[in-house]
């Protein structure tokens, strides 16, 4: 499997992402609109209008955007090592959220609407897999170099993902980032307990 998409940004999209982020964290999905974007953007509603018809098409594609960068900062990580692949996963998924709450907020608003919005539940479902994806080659990885044991990788990387789940959920439910830290440890004990 490759990489989710072959979608390039172009400088005035990269921009409008930003300015949809930027947004996103100040207002949440509820209360976010084109006008909020585009005074982030700087331009007018016309302006982000012309790549963009719907809120739900920039918000479709504002997914694509956070697939990307998620795709590139792992395709970015310079080892071929299974344990240490394996805790930079970790850290992106469960560390990395920490930095950015309101976002997190926003991404469970939105992901809240999935089943009411297919172009969400389709990026949801993407990011989904190929997150899924992402942890079990390393599994599978590490056990055909002899460093994890022989387990059911399929099973281990479901285990993982919903200890994720669950804390990115319980963190924004209960507006405590310690759940994402505990999920963090909590991700580890188990990779530790299966794979050594």
């Amino acid at each position: 499997m490759g990489g989710p998409s072959d979608r390039t940004f172009s400088e005035q999209t990269e921009e409008i992402m930003q300015a949809t982020y930027r947004a996103l964290r100040e207002h949440g999905y509820a209360d976010l609109t084109i006008k909020r974007i585009a005074d982030e953007y700087g331009k007018s509603t016309a302006a982000v209008h012309y790549y963009y018809d719907t809120k739900d098409d920039l918000l479709a594609a504002f997914l694509d955007y956070l697939l990307e960068r998620f795709v590139d900062s792992i395709h970015d990580v310079e080892t071929t090592d299974p344990e240490a692949r394996l805790e930079i996963l970790l850290d992106e998924l469960l560390v990395k959220p920490q930095e950015n709450p309101d976002l997190s907020v926003a991404l469970l608003e939105m992901r809240s609407q999935a089943p009411y919005k297919e172009a969400f539940s389709d990026r949801f479902r993407q990011n989904d897999e190929y997150i899924r994806y992402l942890l079990k080659a390393v599994i599978n990885h590490g056990i055909d170099e002899g460093v994890f044991t022989d387990v059911d990788a399929d099973h281990v990387t479901r285990s993982l993902l919903t200890i994720i789940d669950g804390a990115r959920t319980r963190a924004v439910m209960l507006d405590d980032t310690e759940e994402l830290e505990t999920a963090r440890q909590t991700a580890s004990e188990y990779a530790d307990a299966m794979l050594q």
